[in-house]
């Protein structure tokens, strides 16, 4: 496969909108296909890499590479850094990210539509069974949540993440950070787009779907 002019152009244009300052970080969340859809709204916010914190005995990395076809043409495009250490998985959040912000329904949380996605965060989202653990709600800065007005109050967690992230996205281009107004430095996107070329070897394209392992002794 070549590298045409369009699509060097098109992968160009694509780093030159990625964020710094906005991720996502998932607890434990059992369902391939959420995690699939998770990682598509990713991209579409220009979200460059999300953290998945497994802390449950029967879960492992490899439910991540069999969630592959969910995840189909984003991969590629999506650091996944997996951790199977809380604490672990919070210091190397805290390393890029200035607060993190669970997404829980209790008394305390901020609405939504109140919470600054402008600024640096990182988006913590529990499992579909018990929503953020209470371990990581002590770790978390804050919590927000979704105003609804049905009988039900919850979403599914992929439906819950892409309404945050398109919030985000709302936020963000109103101060034109998707254009010439974009806080990520200029070494970040030469990095990123390198690192998008490397990926294009006609060899393993579109092969490569193994999560990004953290540099941490996890395992």
């Amino acid at each position: 496969m070549n590298l045409t002019p369009e699509r060097l152009q098109r992968i160009k244009d694509i780093t030159s909108r990625r964020q710094v300052g906005l991720t996502v970080i998932l607890e434990n969340v059992h369902d391939i296909h959420n995690i699939g859809a998770v990682m598509r709204s990713c991209d579409a916010v220009g979200i460059h890499e999300i953290f998945v914190l497994y802390t449950e005995s029967h879960l492992d990395e490899d439910r991540l590479t069999l969630g592959k076809r969910t995840s189909a043409g984003t991969r590629k495009w999506i650091d996944v850094h997996f951790y199977k250490d809380r604490k672990l998985c919070f210091e190397a959040v805290r390393r890029s990210y200035t607060s993190i912000q669970c997404a829980m329904l209790i008394p305390e949380s901020k609405n939504l539509w109140n919470l600054d996605l402008t600024e640096s965060k990182a988006l913590l989202f529990g499992n579909e069974r018990d929503g953020v653990s209470p371990e990581s709600m002590a770790l978390s800065d804050g919590s927000f949540y979704i105003p609804m007005a049905g009988m039900v109050q919850s979403l599914n967690i992929s439906v819950a993440c892409a309404v945050t992230l398109f919030e985000a996205f709302r936020q963000r281009s109103e101060k034109g950070y998707y254009e010439s107004n974009n806080p990520a430095p200029l070494k970040f996107q030469e990095n990123l787009l390198e690192s998008y070329l490397s990926r294009q070897d006609i060899s393993n394209y579109g092969k490569d779907i193994s999560a990004k392992e953290s540099d941490s002794p996890t395992k």
